[in-house]
């Protein structure tokens, strides 16, 4: 079956379909990681987003149940330049097209996607629709144009969970034996389990498995929950995670940081809980032109001087010039310069714009889970 995905400024690809049959549309923009399609199609931040894979192919090692984010697909669409029709790999229950049709997601092969992601980087990132089956590309851009923009958009709600759990109780089992066999191990774990309150604004599986596997237990709470339902469980720590949309648009979520921060209880925050958290102390986001996704972006860590190799999925940034005094970069993205992480001065609170869990992506940052674990333990 062919299928067409149309852009807002009137360009157009014909390629085949490779997923299930329909129309969908969201922003297009890309990520160069090589491996971990599964993750991205399972990870909440990418909500919205109609996701182009830059590497020519995808789908050989077919899917697992194990390498699941979340608990389904949140990606709008998926482009790919060549879907593997073949899963090789003896931890696989299919393949990627079975994947994408069980779930109903509309995915298109067979289109340049380096000549698209040439696009994308010169022009930034564009609303887009792909549909299957004969349609008029005129009236696809036309739809294109027609989609609400990324900015301003409160796609958190979307993917929070419903009710408070704990990750103990409700962590899946499948391929939980797989990523205790080849996850890194901690680089120590805590004298004795200590509690983490999470706020769930879209949070990874595997961010769950590392502050497990570091010695805390994870009461999750939704996107909404007011700061003192996080504070009546008494925790060592708070976790902010990542999650999809505009961080400006989540008023609500930065009010309950800021009263978590004057609680100081050690505070983490990863991607867009960097975000909140910036935005908390007083700072300001920004949009950018096609964002950081891939696995191999590097980041250096301004006290040591050393070069982190990182995960990373993110379209906005903090304005570094919009901190106040009592806080203090510490990390900045190499092909860009822009703010990567920054800490407070007198709080025991920090934050990262990438993805030190990985999945997919190297392990360079782990030691991030370390440090929390040692500021609860400080406190």
């Amino acid at each position: 079956m062919n299928a067409t995905l149309a852009l807002e400024d009137g360009s157009w690809y014909r390629g085949v379909a490779a997923g299930a049959p329909g129309e969908t549309s969201g922003e297009v923009v890309f990520n160069t990681s090589m491996t971990g399609y599964q993750e991205v199609l399972t990870d909440p931040s990418y909500a919205g987003q109609i996701v182009t894979m830059t590497a020519p192919q995808i789908g050989n090692y077919g899917v697992a149940p194990g390498d699941a984010e979340s608990h389904a697909l949140h990606v709008a669409g998926f482009i790919m330049r060549e879907a593997s029709p073949l899963a090789s790999n003896y931890r696989a229950d299919g393949t990627l097209r079975d994947y994408l049709t069980r779930h109903g997601i509309v995915a298109i092969a067979d289109i340049d996607t380096r000549a698209l992601t040439r696009v994308l980087r010169s022009a930034g990132v564009m609303r887009g629709v792909i549909a299957t089956g004969q349609v008029d590309p005129a009236e696809l851009v036309e739809k294109a144009r027609a989609i609400p923009k990324m900015e301003g958009a409160d796609l958190v709600k979307e993917v929070t969970c419903e009710a408070p759990f704990w990750w103990r109780e409700q962590a899946p089992q499948a391929g939980e034996q797989d990523h205790r066999e080849f996850g890194v191990a901690p680089g120590r774990q805590a004298s004795r389990r200590l509690k983490v309150a999470a706020y769930d604004f879209g949070i990874k599986y595997n961010i769950l498995r590392r502050l497990d596997v570091y010695g805390c237990d994870i009461h999750v709470f939704p996107a909404s929950s007011p700061a003192s339902e996080l504070l009546a469980i008494e925790p060592d720590g708070i976790f902010l995670s990542n999650g999809p949309g505009d961080p400006a648009a989540l008023s609500y979520a930065v009010n309950n940081v800021r009263q978590l921060i004057d609680s100081d209880v050690p505070m983490f925050g990863i991607c867009l809980g960097h975000q909140i958290m910036g935005l908390a102390v007083g700072g300001q986001t920004y949009k950018l032109k096609f964002g950081h996704r891939g696995a191999n972006h590097p980041v250096k860590e301004l006290q040591s001087g050393k070069v982190e190799i990182t995960s990373q999925n993110h379209g906005f940034a903090i304005d570094p010039d919009s901190l106040p005094a009592d806080t203090t970069v510490t990390h900045l993205n190499l092909y860009d310069k822009t703010v990567e992480g920054f800490r407070h001065v007198t709080k025991p609170m920090f934050s990262v714009q990438y993805h030190p869990e990985a999945s997919p992506g190297p392990h360079d940052a782990d030691y991030l889970f370390k440090q929390f674990l040692e500021s609860m333990e400080r406190r």
